[in-house]
């Protein structure tokens, strides 16, 4: 009998060998992890979802939204941190807004284009948002009372200052600072061209921050269902006075949905907002 051509034989090893890998790492494989995590691990293998009323209602790993129609926090509720996933907390769209710490400089909004708002400017807006919803402070360091970075643009980059810019707040906007070295601060101008002057972020007078930074900033997936316990204990007075009940058992029922550290020693101690919410409705 003849052999076949190399060729031939090469095409066939490779089949056989597709064929072998998908029956074990496509078909046993994934029987065997399944059914290990089914077995030892059932709630998480499911996806850790959560009913109320027989009704799934999320996932204990899944943050979510607490707002009404209109993106408005509803009172009676912890609020999550915020989400960059997506929409928020899409986890087919799971990320990180992958803005760093320089990124500090917005861009107006100018006729026919829409503007963008810096990282920093997120954060200050985050930040006052929640003190007035929590009715506290929502001043923190680098953000001006309006809640945007304050930032300046200092003309010439290198030398005596001759002009400066507050180039996160658009004209009519007041200035955060009246004089910067002895030069009048403007107002931003939308579609004004500053790249070629100095980046002065300024710190301001504002000292520790009352809003925590868990409440003005994303996780790296855009998923996560905690927030600290200080960010909890900061929503505890309104959530207490929205549904009429003692403070003191709105701080036990904290205390009862916080897990400890990872492995005793990894990160912090941390809320599931889901969880504490569905423990509120159930009284």
């Amino acid at each position: 009998m003849e052999r076949l051509p190399s060729w031939i034989r090469q095409h066939l090893a490779a089949l056989r060998a597709l064929a072998v890998l998908t029956a074990v790492l496509g078909v046993a494989y994934p029987l065997v992890t399944t059914g290990v995590a089914q077995a030892v691990l059932p709630a998480k293998a499911g996806g850790s979802l959560v009913e109320k009323d027989g009704r799934v209602v999320g996932s204990a790993l899944i943050g979510q939204s607490f707002t009404d129609a209109a993106g408005v926090p509803i009172g009676k509720y912890f609020q999550s941190r915020p989400s960059a996933a997506g929409d928020g907390y899409d986890p087919l769209a799971s990320a990180a807004s992958n803005l760093g710490p320089e990124d500090v400089l917005d861009t107006l909004p100018a006729a026919g284009q829409e503007g963008r708002q810096s990282l920093l400017t997120r954060v200050c807006a985050r930040s006052k948002a929640v003190g007035e919803l929590e009715g506290v402070s929502g001043a923190r360091p680098y953000c001006t009372p309006d809640g945007v970075g304050a930032v300046l643009k200092v003309f010439p980059a290198v030398g005596t200052p001759v002009r400066a810019v507050s180039v996160n707040q658009a004209c009519p906007a007041q200035p955060f600072l009246a004089v910067y070295q002895g030069v009048r601060v403007e107002c931003g101008r939308p579609g004004e061209d500053y790249t070629a002057g100095r980046t002065v972020p300024v710190r301001g007078t504002a000292g520790t921050p009352a809003v925590p930074a868990d409440a003005v900033t994303a996780s790296g997936s855009g998923l996560d269902p905690h927030i600290s316990v200080a960010y909890a204990e900061l929503q505890a007075p309104r959530v207490a006075r929205e549904r009429g009940l003692a403070a003191g058992r709105v701080r036990d029922l904290i205390g009862e949905h916080t897990t400890g550290r990872a492995l005793g020693f990894m990160g912090r101690p941390a809320v599931n907002v889901l969880e504490l919410n569905l423990a509120l409705d159930r009284g």
